[in-house]
This record gives structure tokens, sequence and C-alpha cells, in this order.
């Protein structure tokens, strides 16, 4: 949290990937009453999609604005819907003035629009994605992406890798450390005594070796590894039952082993109101749990609703409120009131 006490959170807000649904998104959630009512936003992004009324600011006066743009440049042309590399440029421009405004304590939290990977393999920047880039900008030591779906928190082992690639970074020393950086996360929020679950690598967790060795010659040890240490985690556990047992409430969070085990439940539990986060960093980042839809991009069709999730979220842990359950269609009501239930 910022070290001042305004009487609403401040917010940075990228747009991401301009050719991206990013922009069109952003901009009509600045225009919900609700968003305006729980935070003071400073956009970050191409100064093109400023609304008139917006006063455009920069890095030295925007707090004495409740809504402000920072232009942090972006392409004169280019075209909506494509991968291109002025794009990445612009994307990886709002994201840093985003990481250095909020290492700098000058905003409460940093919600970013998405982005794509491949714009900014394009601009030069050879990242999975945002959250190594963020992590690596904020020097962090260990960092994590997080999936939130209502009751259902995943803590990702890896993230955007070939899936081969992913199950070989399975090992009993990678599981052990993220299990105790997915611990203290959850107490930071708020958990005493976190119930952690982890998801098998075999289906049905490998059936006691019937269906694969790695649950028992990789998870098992992890896990043993966790409770010697004082952690209270089960597991390993079928990947096809324990997120719907997390989503009812039996376990705090879930530690996937690669991006689609998580991100598959995620999305069906909560299409439109997932949120990610980062564990680990020094200052609070959210995020809309979707990506540019390039494919949709400036046709009128992208709805909000999730990027209002993610800057009432934002604003709301910010201020110290409970970590929100945004589970079903009441609770997301209820989350956008302000009455958030406790974990």
């Amino acid at each position: 949290m910022a070290d001042r006490a305004p009487s609403r959170p401040r917010l940075a807000l990228t747009l991401g990937d301009p050719a991206g649904i990013g922009p069109e998104v952003a901009l009509a959630a600045l225009d919900d009453a609700r968003v305006r009512a729980a935070a003071r936003v400073v956009v970050l992004g191409p100064g093109r999609f400023r609304p008139a009324h917006v006063p455009l600011g920069n890095v030295d006066d925007f707090d004495a604005h409740e809504l402000a743009w920072i232009d942090t440049g972006g392409p004169e042309t280019f075209e909506v819907g494509r991968v291109q590399a002025s794009c990445g440029r612009a994307a990886l421009d709002a994201l840093r003035c985003g990481v250095e405004l909020a290492r700098a304590r000058r905003v409460d939290g940093l919600v970013t629009a998405p982005v794509s990977k491949e714009a900014l393999h394009a601009a030069g920047e050879k990242v999975e994605g945002q959250t190594e880039l963020l992590g690596r900008w904020d020097g962090a030591q260990r960092f994590q992406m997080m999936a939130i779906a209502g009751r259902l928190r995943v803590m990702l082992l890896s993230r955007h890798l070939p899936l081969r690639a992913a199950l070989d970074l399975v090992t009993v020393e990678r599981v052990l450390e993220h299990l105790v950086l997915l611990d203290e996360t959850l107490r930071g929020w708020g958990f005493a005594e976190p119930r952690l679950a982890l998801a098998g690598f075999n289906p049905h967790a490998g059936e006691r070796g019937v269906l694969g060795c790695e649950d028992l010659e990789v998870l098992e040890p992890a896990v043993a590894a966790a409770r010697a240490r004082g952690l209270c985690v089960k597991g390993p556990l079928s990947p096809d039952t324990v997120f719907i047992a997390a989503g009812e409430g039996q376990h705090d969070a879930v530690l996937a082993l690669y991006h689609d085990q998580a991100f598959i439940p995620i999305k069906l539990a909560a299409r439109h109101t997932a949120l990610t986060v980062i564990a680990g960093l020094s200052f609070l980042r959210v995020s809309p749990a979707h990506g540019t839809a390039f494919d949709i991009a400036g046709r009128g069709l992208a709805s909000p609703r999730n990027m209002i999730v993610a800057l009432l979220q934002a604003a709301a842990w910010s201020a110290g409120k409970p970590l929100a359950i945004v589970e079903d269609e009441r609770a997301l009501e209820a989350a956008i009131r302000g009455d958030l239930p406790r974990p």
C-alpha cells in the first residue's frame, strides 16, 4: 500500500496491447460508476485513446486528479486485431511506467490489461508473459502467478511453456518452494492456517504407481518436506476432483503443475470474473484472466466486466479489506457494493 492515506486507493491501469481489447474494456470500466466510487485511477497507455474529459498528466502531477492519463507512447498507426511489434513496444512502455509508480509507492496497486506475448517477442522482449517481466523489473527473488475464481485459488508451478517443458520442471525442490510461497501468500491475505492441496501429475494422481511414478517419486516427497516445515498440505490429489473440492471450500488453495491444469477449471468456474495476481512482488498487481482477443478487438463485442471486477478487487485489497470471494452473480454484486466476505 502506498505511504499516503487517500480517501480511496490510487490504482494504475495499463491499457495492454493497443491492437487487442485492452483499450476498449479499460475505457468502458472507467465509465462504470462503481469503479469511480471505489478508486482513483491513473491510466497508462498511448495518448490517442484518451477521452477528452480525462486530464492528461505526467508522472509528477497525476495525483492531483481523480482520474488522470499518462501518455506512455504508442504507434502512430497500427492495425486492430493483429500482432505488431510497435504495439508490443507500447504495451512494454506502459507496463514499465506502472511498475516504476508501484515500486515508488506512488500508487496502491497496478491493474494490467492483456498483452500479446508474440508482440512482446516482436518488440525484442523474449518473455513468456507479464509475470516474468514484472518479477524481473521488481527484482523479486520468488514470485509466481496465482489465479482466483471465487473460493478457487490456484498457484501455478510453471506458466506459459510447452507442456513437455513444463512437466520437466516438476521436481521435488520446485514443488516444495511453491508450496512454501503459496502458504506465505495466503497468510499475508489473512489465512491463519492455510489448507493447501497439491494437484497430481498423472490421472488419479497415479493410482499408487499404476498410472505413472511421478506422483510417488516426486510429489509425495515434496509434500512430506512441506509438512515437516509445518505446512498443512494434502496431496497429491486427483486433478479431476481437487479443483472441485477447492471451489467448495475444502482447500484454501491448490498448487497446479502447469498452465492448463490451472486455467481450465478457473475459467470454467468464473468465465467473466476470474483474476490473476502475482505472489511475491513488492506491490499489488491484478489482471483480468483473459487475453487480447484479437479476433473480436475493435468490434464492440468485448465485455468490460472482467476488467471492472479486477479494478474493484484491486481497490478493495489495496484498501486493506478482506480478500473478496467472487464465485457467482450474487457474490459479484456484493463485491461491487463493497460487502466483501472474509476468507
